[in-house]
Parts: structure tokens; C-alpha cells; sequence
């Protein structure tokens, strides 16, 4: 009870920064390590050959989907959640936490039967070439399998941080990571299985992150309770995570889109273009996968201090998160422009039109990473007080309202450059969008804020 008590402090009481800090760097930490494992996959892999880079390359959006149908319960669960606790309403908590854990299972278990009864047709639409195909069936048939553990592990990352238990996730994927960093080499070069060795090092670390999360489950270190009898399809309840979970999910085939039209557009100059790509966009996760995890940390001192209508608190964690995440932003992207061709070269000893290609594309994609922090505050933001309209709305826009139209122009316009530089404009459109929300999100937060304090001490607004 004493850690589940600290936890409600965390949320609601202990001041911001460090509250912010407490929350979001150990799963950020933990982001950036499994962020980085998907490097060391990459890297591993280009030592076979560029047909197997590009064989991990097309099916990285399929893991974006899968990685989506954690978020649809995980992410929607753990704003209702966090809102909940502020509210105090424990018993709704517990029915939400469960619902959200059995349907994610459920779900995803169809959807990845689906996939792998349609695996090469799927991986066709996802851009794989004649000469990549065989490496992306081998690839894909295991790791979509064993997807099922990423889907509940997804799910339990969300409702374990809407709690505030940001160390546990920490752990969780750390230890996932090291397992696959360790079994990488090993079996993909000591037991000579090539990309399949790749695919079954992230099944058995996937495995083992799921263990972990069922032993947090099974010892009660949880503030909620799970088990089927507490599931409820009520319509008031399912409403409430899935239209937060639906926009999430949104994002993230929109994320699999983008990355597939980008495979598709880049195929045609051959596979040194399309296998370039891989490495520029598991390069640029880590930065997004790491701002992602520390506003982890914002999402539930959001949600709550909007339950509890703590306005000043809301909107001083806004503020900060915003700065940190910026001076992160331009300090990555600046790293990854600057050092662009050494970093490509880790990814391919032969291939000089891939280290060229992908060294471009890294280069204005570190540019316009400044702008990726105060873009995903916002949406972020919205989410976690359950604004799913405007949340879907700035969600979408990144990698869907600007990146479909850029991506079909410039590259008709400029050829390969522009699918160099597609990513990079839609990311300075969207902050754009984000801005001009932003802007009026401030305006109703004072006026909430002045009506509470209105109703707290009574005195008329005039």
C-alpha cells in the first residue's frame, strides 16, 4: 500500500520537474534501449547483405502495426486511467485495466493469423523486391508470430505508466533488449541462421519481457487488478478507451503507411535505396522512441491533475516538457546530421550508393527533428485529458494529412531527393498545426482554470 500511495504522490503532489523526471526518465531509458536493439538488429543484418536489410526494411511497418494494436488498449486504457485514480474511482480502474489487457490479447492474436495466412502478398504491398522476398517471408513468418508477446507487452507498458510505475517498465524493456542484443550475434552468425536468427533473438526477448510483466501481475505489485470477471464491454467504458485508443492506433498504421509508401517510392532506384531507408528511419526511432518515453511521464500527471482539475499543475508540466524535449530534439538531431556518412557506414562495408542515399536523408531528417518535441507534447497532451478529436487530429498529421500529399509530390518533383526530404517537410508542417492548437488549448485552460477557482471560493466570473 506504502508504494502504491507514493505512486498517487508522484501524480499528484510532488512538484513537477521532479515528478516529470521520476516518471519519464526510466522509460525513456528503457525506450532508448529497445529503440537501440532495433539498431543492433539492423547492424547485425547489414552484415549479411543488402537484400537482408532490405528483407528487415519491409517489415518494419508490420511491426508498427502490431506495436499499434498494444497502443489501442494500452495507450486508450491509460489516459481513462490516469483520470480515474485523480478521480479517486478505483473500482472502474480495475474493470478498465483488465478489458483493456484481455481485448488487446484478443485482438492482436487475430490480426497476426490474418497477416500470416497472407504473409508474402502482404509483404509485396509492403515493397519487398524479388530478391528481398525470400529473406522477408523467412524474417517476418517468425517474428509476426511471436508478435503476440509485443502486443501484451505494449498493452502493460501503458497501464503499468498511467500508475506511475515507471521503473518497472524501465526494467521490463531493458531486460528485453539486453537478451536481444546478446542472442543478435549468436545466432545469426555463431549458429549461422542469418535473418532468422534475427527474427527469433527479438521472439525470445519479447518472451521473456511478457514473463517479467505476468510476475508484476501475479505478485500484486500492481495498483490494479486483473482478471477476466473484472472485463467489462460496457458502452460507457469502451467508448472512453477506444476513443483514445482508436487515434493512437491511427497514428501508428499511419506510421506503417508512411514508412510503405517511402519502401515503394525508393524501390524503383533499386535496393541500395530501399535498404538505405531502414537504417535513417530505426535511426531516427531512437530519438522519437526516447521523447516518446519520457512524456510517458507527462501522460499520467496529465491526465490526473486535468481530473483533479489542477490546472496550475497541468500546465507548468506542459511548459516543462516542452523545453526538455526541445533542447533534446536539437542536441539528436544535430548529432545525427553532423555524423550522418559515419553513421551509415556502420550499416553496410560495400555499398557506397546506400551509405550515400541514407546519409542525405539522415541529414535533413536530424535538421527537422527540433520541431518533433513540442509536436508530440501536444498530441500527447490531448490525449491524456481525452480530447480524442483534436488528439486524432494533430496525431494524424505528421505521417498522415502532410505526409501523404509531400510524399506523392516531391518525388515527381525532385525524384530520390524527394523522398529524401519528405519526411522532413511534413515534420515542419505538422508542427505548424501543432502550434496554432496549441495556442488555443492555453486559452481554455485559463478559462477552466479561472471557473474553478470561481466555484472553489465563489465569486462570480461577471
Amino acid at each position: 500500500m506504502n508504494g502504491q500511495n507514493r505512486k498517487m504522490e508522484l501524480l499528484g503532489s510532488v512538484p513537477v520537474p521532479r515528478a516529470l523526471l521520476a516518471l519519464g526518465l526510466p522509460t525513456m531509458t528503457g525506450m532508448m534501449i529497445n529503440a537501440l536493439y532495433n539498431l543492433v538488429d539492423a547492424y547485425f543484418v547489414g552484415g549479411l547483405g543488402t537484400s537482408q536489410m532490405g528483407a528487415i526494411t519491409v517489415a518494419y511497418p508490420l511491426g508498427q502495426i502490431v506495436v499499434g494494436l498494444g497502443l489501442l488498449f494500452g495507450n486508450g486504457a491509460a489516459s481513462y486511467l490516469s483520470r480515474l485514480l485523480g478521480n479517486g474511482d478505483r473500482e472502474t480502474a480495475d474493470k478498465a485495466a483488465s478489458t483493456a489487457l484481455y481485448s488487446s490479447i484478443l485482438v492482436g492474436s487475430t490480426v497476426i493469423l490474418c497477416i500470416i495466412l497472407f504473409l508474402e502478398p502482404v509483404l509485396k504491398q509492403l515493397g519487398a523486391t524479388k530478391s528481398v522476398m525470400p529473406y522477408a517471408v523467412t524474417y517476418t513468418g517468425i517474428y509476426i508470430v511471436s508478435s503476440i508477446f509485443n502486443v501484451f507487452n505494449v498493452t502493460m507498458n501503458n497501464i503499468v505508466s498511467s500508475e506511475g510505475a515507471a521503473r518497472t517498465t524501465m526494467c521490463v524493456l531493458m531486460t528485453g533488449a539486453v537478451i536481444n542484443v546478446i542472442l543478435d550475434p549468436v545466432l545469426i552468425y555463431g549458429f549461422h541462421l542469418g535473418v532468422a536468427g534475427a527474427a527469433a533473438a527479438t521472439a525470445v526477448s519479447q518472451f521473456v519481457s511478457t514473463l517479467v510483466y505476468l510476475l508484476y501481475i501475479f505478485t500484486k505489485k500492481s495498483v490494479f487488478s486483473f482478471s477476466i470477471k473484472n472485463c467489462s464491454f460496457s458502452k460507457e467504458l469502451l467508448s472512453e478507451i477506444l476513443k483514445i485508443g482508436i487515434p493512437t492506433l491511427a497514428f501508428q498504421v499511419l506510421t506503417s503507411l508512411s514508412i510503405t509508401m517511402i519502401n515503394h517510392a525508393a524501390k524503383e532506384y533499386g535496393d541500395f535505396a530501399l535498404a538505405a531507408m531502414g537504417p535513417v528511419t530505426k535511426i531516427m526511432s531512437v530519438g522519437s522512441l526516447m521523447v516518446f518515453g519520457f512524456l510517458k511521464g507527462l501522460q499520467p500527471i496529465a491526465g490526473y491533475s486535468f481530473g483533479a482539475k489542477k490546472y496550475d499543475r497541468l500546465m507548468q508540466a506542459v511548459r516543462t516538457s516542452v523545453i526538455w524535449s526541445t533542447i533534446f530534439c536539437i542536441l539528436f538531431g544535430l548529432t545525427a546530421s553532423l555524423f550522418a556518412g559515419d553513421i551509415m557506414a556502420l550499416f553496410t562495408n560495400t555499398d557506397l550508393d546506400m551509405i550515400t542515399t541514407g546519409a542525405a536523408a539522415l541529414r535533413a531528417s536530424g535538421l527537422s527533428f527540433a520541431v518533433f518535441g513540442f509536436y508530440t507534447v501536444y498530441s500527447t497532451l490531448f490525449l491524456s485529458m481525452g480530447r480524442a478529436k483534436e488528439g486524432c487530429l494533430l496525431g494524424a498529421c505528421r505521417q498522415g494529412i502532410c505526409f501523404v500529399p509531400v510524399i506523392l509530390i516531391f518525388p515527381a518533383v525532385w525524384g530520390l531527393n524527394g523522398i529524401l526530404y519528405a519526411q522532413p517537410a511534413a515534420d515542419i508542417l505538422s508542427a505548424g498545426a501543432a502550434i496554432v492548437m496549441a495556442v488555443r488549448l492555453r486559452k481554455e485552460l485559463r478559462a477552466a482554470k479561472a471557473h474553478s477557482f470561481a466555484a472553489r471560493t465563489d465569486i462570480p466570473l461577471s
